[in-house]
């Protein structure tokens, strides 16, 4: 997207520029940013995170650190339909598949992602148009204690797995509020990853998504 705008300069700042966008329309912030809506998301899946990013000043696209990189807060689009449920799993970074011996949650960048978020609901049922979707209010967000405690006992559970060799035998139902899932375009690509016996193997690419159930909760958390 051509559209450019400064990153904001402190969290109150970003948070006015979220708030500003509540309420209106994917059509009404693409003609603000003077970008056309694709006809679907199946082969533009990041477009509506892309368009949020652009009017709200995030430059880091896909380094491995927060979309705000000056603030340290990561930017999350989350669908959410009319009961304000998530509809889908958060994607949250590729997960490392080699190198991973030594690897502690304080040097994670799922810790530098999750750190500090700025949660972005977006009324996303299918049966609603894309122009016709709607930004919900926005949620700049910390783990609690319980919360981050939660993220670590998963994320060292699943690094284990890989750190074994064992990657292949992850599924989507490990962790309780982080799951590793494949991340690529199509079954080919391959990347390099540890095997059981400590042999270099070639896998489909991970990353770590945030359960729904853990995302609802941060929802509910936020209108009490």
């Amino acid at each position: 997207m051509s559209y450019y705008r400064e990153e904001p300069n402190s969290e109150e700042e970003l948070l006015t520029r979220a708030r500003q966008i509540a309420g209106l329309t994917l059509g009404q912030l693409a003609e603000e940013a003077q970008v056309s809506i694709p006809p679907n998301l199946q082969k533009e899946k990041g477009w509506v995170g892309q368009l949020i990013e652009c009017l709200l000043g995030a430059h880091a696209g896909s380094k491995p650190v927060p979309d705000f990189e000056n603030l340290g807060i990561e930017l999350k689009t989350l669908p959410i339909n009319r009961q304000g449920t998530p509809l889908e799993t958060t994607y949250v970074c590729v997960a490392p598949l080699t190198n991973t011996i030594g690897l502690t949650w304080q040097d994670s960048v799922v810790k530098k992602k999750l750190n500090r978020v700025l949660w972005v609901p977006i009324l996303a049922e299918r049966s609603i148009p894309l122009n016709e979707r709607i930004v919900g209010y926005p949620i700049l967000w910390s783990p609690s204690r319980a919360e981050e405690q939660a993220l670590i006992n998963d994320w060292e559970e699943l690094m284990e797995f890989i750190s074994l060799g064992r990657v292949e035998e992850i599924t989507a139902k490990h962790g309780e509020v982080i799951q590793i899932r494949p991340k690529a375009a199509h079954a080919k690509i391959r990347t390099s990853a540890t095997g059981a016996e400590g042999q270099p193997i070639k896998a489909l690419p991970r990353g770590f998504y945030l359960k729904k159930n853990f995302t609802q909760a941060i929802l509910t958390n936020a209108t009490l």
